[in-house]
């Protein structure tokens, strides 16, 4: 089995029209596509790990024609909560899945949502079945190929589970001496070099850290 990870960007701004609504609202960020799959009618289910404002999730989805029904769960992290959605047949998560049946194909989740409007996904499979797939994605369909390998569940690279701008903030932190001892650099330092404020250097580097110690941990059965 093989694996590509991909980019995908779509002229739709999201992978369902009510996911591109929550990548609009403010305050609200998608930090994972925890599950998504689609059912004999049509419909579909989506479950993200959403941090932010909920309130203004809510009011979204409830006056969404295509939200069949949802569920909004906690989890301990302070403004981190999960959400269920049941909803309606959508592009482009609907060719997406038509093609991962058809070419039976394995979508390894979570899906990681990119600075710039993308997702970055791992999908599984023999390596001619990749391939078809690909050839047979829409036109309105961007994607960019990240990664392949030789697929071993319960195992990723880890940094190709950083978003993309995750990744260029950690991997300039490491270039720059940002992790060595003593330290060669500091946030404000890091912040000045990508052009950006240093509250936003600190949120990129706690969360590729997380998740990519997060993945240590499970890759070693550390966690209890």
């Amino acid at each position: 089995m093989r694996y590509f990870d991909l980019v995908l960007t779509s002229e739709h701004n999201g992978i369902h029209p009510v996911d591109a609504e929550i990548a609009a609202l403010s305050g609200v960020e998608r930090d994972a596509l925890l599950h998504i799959d689609s059912f004999g009618d049509g419909t579909g289910v989506l479950l993200y790990r959403l941090t932010g404002d909920r309130d203004s999730v809510i009011d979204a989805i409830d006056a969404h024609d295509a939200v069949i029904s949802y569920d909004v769960l906690d989890v301990e992290a302070e403004n981190t909560f999960h959400l269920y959605l049941h909803v309606l047949p959508g592009e482009p998560a609907g060719t997406l899945m038509a093609l991962c049946y058809e070419f039976a194909l394995i979508i390894d989740t979570p899906i990681e949502f990119t600075d710039r409007g993308g997702i970055l996904a791992t999908i599984v499979g023999t390596h001619d079945m990749l391939r078809e797939a690909l050839m047979a994605v829409p036109d309105d369909i961007n994607i960019s190929i990240q990664q392949v390998g030789q697929y071993s569940p319960g195992t990723r690279d880890m940094l190709s589970m950083l978003t993309e701008r995750q990744r260029e903030v950690f991997e300039t932190a490491v270039e720059r001496g940002y992790y060595d001892i003593p330290r060669q650099v500091n946030q404000s330092e890091l912040a000045d070099a990508l052009e950006c404020a240093p509250s936003t250097i600190d949120e990129h580097l706690r969360k590729a850290e997380s998740k990519m110690l997060s993945a240590l941990l499970r890759s070693t059965g550390a966690e209890g």
